[in-house]
């Protein structure tokens, strides 16, 4: 930055003792300036429009006003999808979060002292985070055909590399005092893991798993777009068809859902913490 310090100099203040202070001029302008340029780089990219935006936002509320007041008669027809949905968030959670503990076990370098175990584990994470659910979700319909099932092999990807990445990083500042004494009586290091460092990095994991399963039934909802089954399904289905009030009473059903099970999670986790 001396560039700007010599664009911009600095202004000199004498101190009462006669030293001098030089107090650099603000980089608050480059930054500004800095994110006006990335704005209007974005905007060019993207194709935003502002003027669209203001002229179809009324179809917004056209469009929420045909939701209400919802078809209840249709909600036979959406409990068993929600069902599917609310299993195989479920299922792809718990498994997602089972095979997260011998991933992050791998990844941290307080516990696995091999660097190359370390760097391997946590590439896999980093490969499995970068892949989006939706992708994930439609790779899946190609290897295991349409259905529940390739939602919860996206659902399971999804939570093996969240709950693996927080808990690797979490296992990495526990205390390890009672670690080393242990290993230093003679014992192994997977029965030193479970009896000094598995109980710290329990309430964590299992806060995390259940954090994980909060969002996997909201992103669950739209892996029925590309045919991994669920409420996605027919919610896809109904906004083609136009029905409005169907596709009103499906969100009122998904969002009874989802705050049931948020209320049951933050409890467990108060009760964890």
């Amino acid at each position: 930055m001396r560039w700007y310090d010599t664009l911009f100099k600095p202004k000199k203040f004498t101190l009462a003792n006669g030293k001098t202070v030089n107090q650099k001029f603000t980089r608050a302008p480059l930054i500004l300036l800095l994110l006006l340029v990335v704005l209007i780089i974005s905007i060019v990219v993207t194709g935003f429009s502002l003027p669209t935006l203001f002229t179809n936002f009324t179809q917004f509320w056209m469009v929420f006003a045909d939701l209400f007041p919802p078809k209840w008669s249709y909600f036979p027809s959406v409990w068993q999808p929600l069902l599917d949905t609310i299993k195989m968030s479920f299922f792809g959670s718990f498994f997602g979060a089972l095979c997260a503990l011998p991933l992050a076990i791998l990844s941290a370098n307080n516990v696995t002292n091999s660097r190359v175990i370390n760097l391997v584990a946590r590439f896999v994470l980093t490969i499995m985070r970068t892949l989006p659910t939706l992708v994930a979700a439609l790779i899946a319909t190609y290897i295991f055909g349409l259905g529940t099932f390739a939602g919860t092999v996206a659902i399971f990807i999804f939570s093996m590399s969240f709950v693996g990445k927080q808990l690797f990083e979490y296992i990495e500042t526990v205390n390890m005092g009672a670690y080393e004494a242990l290993i230093a009586t003679g014992a192994n290091p997977s029965r030193a893991f479970v009896t000094t460092i598995f109980p710290q990095i329990l309430p964590t994991y299992l806060s995390t798993s259940l954090f994980a399963f909060e969002g996997n039934v909201r992103y669950a909802a739209i892996l029925g777009y590309v045919g991994a089954g669920g409420i996605g399904m027919i919610l896809n289905q109904k906004i083609g068809w136009r029905e409005f009030q169907s596709v009103g009473m499906i969100l009122v059903s998904l969002f009874a859902a989802v705050v049931l099970i948020e209320t049951l999670s933050q409890q467990l986790r108060k009760y964890l913490s």
